[in-house]
């Protein structure tokens, strides 16, 4: 494929399947990884990406064909096999020790050595960070690092284990602008040193900036493998979804209306002090989306629980139509139109064991929709449950099947069905497209402007910076609990949002106080 011929490729899936209860995740999937080149694995949710990565990193086994590495096929049962074979993985949630150091956690478990040396590992980590400029103490514990520098922390590991290849699982959702960038550019001195990366991404942008290949999956088949230069956007989407699709949404601003939130002072205590709120001040008024931009962990979760109601203000104010609603219950904030999106869809969200089409109504089984006189009127259920599944092109056999059985997108997409069905006077969403396929993307940003166009105040938490800066009329960011700057969408920039994630303010290198 990119000429290098059969000796350059390093990992390969030779007619690979991968079977689940109910689900083909791997359908005869081949594919070759060649070395000192970045190959990114690009799909909608449920295409089978993490799924093969797993398959690569030992965490499952094949139910049929084979993992190669070296032209020759492996056997792995565990990622133990994998790490002592040369392949390392960073995954989305970080397997980290965080009481322990930096130190600590690289070399807890080495090759199953029973006394590490500890000089020999600070020094030979030190020279990886050298290399690589990476900024870090190696004595601080993981606890006390950012989203993003525990990430290092984890690539790091892979490298002092000495991996051949390195495995990133949607690598650029902790960071900022300048830190994807940062990492960029690592990957290609990594790359151009002789390491071979396969990143996981479902951001199109992503794609073309850093692979030399790519190969999309689409229902657990490979689609296309390419060299990333002979293929555009475009092309890409289509062959992931199998039509066009643009995720720019349209937006005309609309006049704002009334004032509908008005949070002053809000102060949230945690009990680490990371995550807390520190004089919380914002407004969003009817047919305006307000923004939230920052790297996660700066606040944002407690932000969302106080407006919902499922954490309380220890200092503050926050008003809705003018009344303080502070002792509404989530449920009472919902009587009085807050309709809310957790980014943990499975622990804030839904209930697991329920069947879909009662999370579908959950919090609304006694309107007169969907129950009477006690009673729930399964009629409306069904039909509503079949508009969802129809709407948001939910993937499951019937609405009566568990929640449990679906994948991630899809447990979102009920939640999305069930929210913006109820016309909400104030809507607050947290990542309401993380884990989204780009149709559904498409459709649930289309729904938040329709929203706003009906006179919905909306308040959108989104570390996709495309996201916020195509939907939102104003952008505010997030940093250590604070709002450290705000801005109006036309005049907003990424690298002025990016400078205030970082914790910098409009002065080129002022740290903000």
């Amino acid at each position: 494929m990119n000429g290098d011929g059969a000796d350059s490729v390093l990992l390969r899936a030779r007619g690979v399947t991968k079977r689940f209860p109910g689900v083909v995740a791997n359908d005869d999937i081949t594919l070759e990884v060649h070395r000192s080149r970045v190959h990114c694995l690009l799909g909608e949710n449920g295409a089978g990406k993490s799924t093969l990565a797993d398959l690569f990193y030992g965490v499952h086994e094949p139910d049929e064909g084979a993992i190669e590495l070296r032209g020759e096929p492996i056997h792995m049962v565990s990622p133990r096999d994998a790490i002592a074979a040369g392949i390392g993985m960073v995954r989305q949630h970080f397997e980290l020790v965080t009481p322990m150091s930096v130190l600590e956690n690289v070399v807890i478990g080495t090759r199953g050595e029973a006394k590490v040396d500890l000089r020999a590992a600070r020094g030979r980590l030190g020279e990886l960070c050298d290399l690589y400029g990476v900024e870090v103490d190696l004595d601080t514990p993981v606890g006390d690092l950012a989203v993003g520098q525990q990430q290092w922390v984890e690539i790091l590991k892979a490298l002092y284990l000495g991996c051949e290849v390195l495995i990133l699982d949607e690598p650029t959702a902790v960071l900022t602008p300048e830190g994807i960038e940062r990492l960029f550019a690592t990957l290609r001195r990594m790359a151009s040193e002789g390491l071979t990366i396969v990143l996981i991404t479902h951001k199109l942008h992503e794609v073309m900036e850093i692979s030399d290949d790519v190969t999309v999956l689409r229902r657990g088949r490979v689609v296309r493998t390419s060299l990333t230069s002979e293929v555009t956007m475009a092309d890409l989407t289509r062959m992931m979804v199998g039509r066009d699709v643009d995720l720019a949404i349209d937006v005309v601003e609309a006049p704002r209306g009334d004032l509908v939130l008005d949070v002053s002072g809000l102060d949230v205590a945690t009990e680490s002090g990371r995550g807390s709120l520190k004089q919380v001040s914002l407004q969003v008024h009817e047919r305006e989306i307000l923004g939230i931009a920052g790297v996660s962990g700066n606040g944002q979760d407690a932000l969302f629980d106080v407006l919902v109601g499922m954490k309380p203000a220890d200092a503050g104010r926050i008003l809705v139509d003018a009344k303080d609603i502070a002792e509404l219950s989530p449920a009472g904030r919902l009587e009085i139109g807050i309709a809310s999106v957790p980014a943990d869809r499975i622990h804030q969200g839904l209930m697991m064991d329920f069947r879909i089409s009662e999370n579908l109504i959950l919090g609304r089984q006694r309107s007169d929709r969907f129950g009477r006189r006690g009673w729930l009127n399964q009629k409306g259920i069904g039909e509503f449950a079949d508009d969802s599944f129809a709407a948001f092109d939910i993937a499951a056999p019937s609405p009566a099947h568990v929640t449990r059985v679906l994948s991630g997108g899809n447990l979102q997409k009920i939640v999305m069905a069930r929210e913006l069905a109820g016309q909400p006077r104030l809507l607050v969403v947290h990542q309401p497209t993380r884990g989204l396929d780009i149709g559904a993307t498409e459709y649930v940003r289309r729904r938040l402007v329709e929203e706003r166009d009906q006179g919905a105040a909306i308040l959108l938490i989104s570390e996709d910076l495309d996201e916020l800066l195509n939907l939102s009329s104003r952008i505010a960011v997030m940093f250590d609990g604070r709002i450290v700057g705000e801005v109006d969408r036309r005049d907003a920039t990424v690298d002025r949002i990016g400078m205030w994630m970082a914790g910098v303010s409009g002065a080129p290198g002022e740290a903000l106080a």
